[in-house]
């Protein structure tokens, strides 16, 4: 044998006919997982052929991280050499996946043995070949389907020639078939797979030292315990907390901003620490850590969740300035680095410095605060300005807190590049702040969501779609009134799946910023403690329970990756769908943009859910309790900005009867 022959045959393996490409969803490569919650499915495609025209199998391969053995699917063809197979992830954790594939040696004489006898061209050698794949087979079998398989066998002949095509049969062969030569796909790729809250929920932002029933009063721990049903009765899932850690005194910061602080001034919560402690503590007035431990579990009865606030930035008095002065940056003249985005100043915040040569101990600083929060009840982080530390920082660190605890999950609140938004969601963050707040016309929200329920996005990046934050009032909402508020929490808590508000601010409908020209509210609460009428005649409390109500009880609002546009002849008017096929749940929102007219349109369902409906049929409209007789062509719709400016409708029998297919 030649060197040359001897060199072929260890390096190139010579009998791999089959091709696997285009392989989806796959990130970077298999670089990073895709998502997933508990009992979704994930389906995947891909191209798989060979040459010539022998037939093919494939499988797709699936296991938890917990498991060694692989589980299998078949995939289909679809045609034009695309394939596709799906699976369900029924654990929390990470699960791997990949493919095989193969030249079918039954399969191909199945395929040519129907062409011979569609032009009466077999022969006895036909069968006897056919004879022989099954006696392989049964070599494998277990004693009952061996039985079975020698029985197909020993009477396949031309006189029974049809039985060559029993399905029985296919399965059989296929069950115990050993090809000799299989491709493997040649990447392992990986799913995270989180519990449902981190794919559906609706947060609430407060200030706890603003729940005090005496106005202007600090707030404690306990007065939220008392504002829990409140909470509840509006229908969200998670409340969220700025930092509720002690504060600073040195360069506190005033109202709205100001540099000079009064002796009143409750200072910034994210000018974290004091002479009592730092990240691991509780301001004094909030209360103590058996307070937390209460209220962690009047929040759980409530059937709710807490977030905390993960800010990895300090105050000029937090301890770790003086017990751990090289975690932070020294500037030339040898002050310290205070934080900046120019031209916004953060002169009371001194962010830690990852550069820093003594980093590893600054990471194993930054685990530990989250395994103390954990150990104390909570499972849910919203992390502050993740996209200014290192990337490779939050791939360990996350992946580190999700080994011990893969029910923790992380929000990234990052306003900034497209990419660097993207990167964080790729290394494990389990949702994501949005641009919605600045995403306010009917193309600029088709835009953004057709991108966001897209591919590859929609596989690893969840967006959090908040209409204000406590840095955040758009001018929508300074300018378009009530009805603005009303229509972008619609279009939040509709368009997506996880929303948030900040509230009370968001409720009552605050709207006054703090000069023309900016987001920054007016007296914001970051710099004072408020006092709120929740009572207040323009809250459109009983809005939010309403759409939270109707979010809770249609599955179809609980996904993103059905949401479909439709047309309606007015550029003021925005309509789109959801599906969810388990439940064959439709539901069909339609939106008035503007804020001060009322407005008219025809809307034009989509053909994939007009073909499934009668001529004329009942819609249930969700928000008013009214219900409108539609056809299945066209619809005129009016919405009045200052009555309701949106319906949520429901199509319900007979379009139930028939489901939706694919959508």
């Amino acid at each position: 044998m030649s060197n040359l022959i001897k060199t072929l045959l260890k390096s190139i393996p010579g009998h791999q006919r089959v091709v696997i490409n285009n392989v989806k969803p796959e990130i970077e490569c298999g670089a990073f997982p895709i998502k997933r919650c508990i009992g979704e499915q994930v389906t995947v495609t891909a191209n798989i052929f060979a040459d010539g025209h022998d037939q093919l199998s494939a499988r797709l391969l699936f296991r938890h991280e917990s498991e060694s053995t692989w589980q299998e699917q078949p995939f289909q063809p679809l045609g034009n050499d695309l394939w596709q197979a799906s699976f369900s992830v029924e654990k929390i954790g990470n699960y791997v996946y990949t493919l095989s594939a193969f030249v079918d040696e039954f399969l191909t004489w199945q395929y040519n043995l129907k062409k011979k006898l569609d032009a009466d061209q077999q022969t006895p050698l036909d069968f006897l070949s056919g004879r022989e794949l099954i006696t392989r087979a049964a070599q494998h079998a277990e004693k009952t389907d061996q039985k079975h398989l020698l029985t197909y066998a020993n009477t396949l002949d031309q006189a029974s020639a049809a039985i060559a095509f029993d399905p029985e049969l296919s399965r059989l062969v296929a069950r115990y078939a050993r090809p000799a030569f299989i491709t493997r796909y040649a990447h392992e790729l990986k799913i995270s797979v989180d519990r449902a809250l981190a794919n559906f929920g609706a947060w609430y932002e407060l200030f706890p030292r603003s729940c005090s029933p005496t106005p202007h009063q600090h707030g404690t721990l306990n007065d939220v315990i008392k504002r829990l049903a409140y909470i509840k009765a509006l229908g969200f899932d998670v409340i969220y907390f700025p930092p509720i850690h002690p504060i600073g005194d040195n360069k506190r910061k005033g109202k709205n901003n100001n540099l000079n602080a009064t002796t009143t001034d409750p200072g910034s919560p994210w000018a974290i620490g004091d002479e009592t402690g730092g990240h691991r503590e509780i301001h004094p007035l909030l209360g103590n850590r058996e307070d937390f431990r209460k209220l962690i579990k009047a929040i759980h009865e409530h059937g709710m969740e807490l977030a905390l606030d993960f800010a990895l930035q300090c105050s000029p008095d937090h301890p770790y300035l003086k017990e751990h002065p090289q975690w932070f940056k020294q500037r030339v003249d040898g002050s310290l680095q205070y934080a900046e985005n120019p031209p916004k100043k953060y002169e009371d915040i001194y962010p830690l410095y990852f550069q820093s040569e003594a980093w590893a101990e600054l990471w194993i600083e930054c685990r530990d605060i989250l395994l103390f929060w954990i150990n104390a009840g909570v499972k849910i982080f919203r992390v502050d300005n993740p996209h200014t530390k290192p990337f490779i920082f939050w791939q360990w660190l996350i992946a580190e807190i999700k080994t011990l605890h893969p029910d923790v999950i992380f929000l990234a609140e990052a306003f900034t590049r497209p990419t660097l938004m993207y990167h964080l969601a790729k290394l494990g963050f389990s949702q994501s702040y949005t641009y919605f707040t600045w995403r306010n016309t009917k193309e600029e929200l088709i835009a953004y969501f057709t991108e966001l329920t897209t591919y590859p996005v929609v596989d690893f990046f969840r967006g959090n779609f908040w209409p204000n934050t406590p840095d955040i009032l758009h001018a929508t909402l300074q300018t378009g009134g009530r009805a603005a508020f009303i229509t972008r929490f619609i279009l939040a808590a509709t368009l997506g799946t996880n929303y948030g508000i900040y509230g009370p601010a968001f409720e009552l409908c605050i709207n006054e910023a703090v000069k023309p020209g900016s987001e920054e509210y007016l007296d914001s609460e970051k710099y004072e403690i408020k006092a709120w009428d929740l009572n207040h005649p323009a809250s459109i409390k009983h809005i939010i329970s309403k759409v939270n109500h109707i979010r809770h009880a249609h599955p179809a609002l609980q996904n993103m990756r059905s949401l479909q546009f439709h047309a309606i002849d007015n550029p003021k008017i925005i309509c789109y769908s959801k599906y969810c096929a388990a439940s064959n749940d439709l539901i069909v929102v339609i939106v008035n943009l503007d804020n001060e007219f009322i407005q008219s349109g025809w809307v034009d369902l989509s053909y994939e859910i007009t073909e499934k409906l009668p001529h004329t049929f009942v819609v249930h409209d969700l928000l008013v309790d009214a219900t409108y007789q539609w056809s299945n062509k066209r619809n005129y719709v009016e919405l009045n900005p200052d009555k309701m400016p949106a319906h949520v409708l429901h199509i319900p029998s007979p379009f139930e009867k028939g489901g939706l297919g694919g959508i």
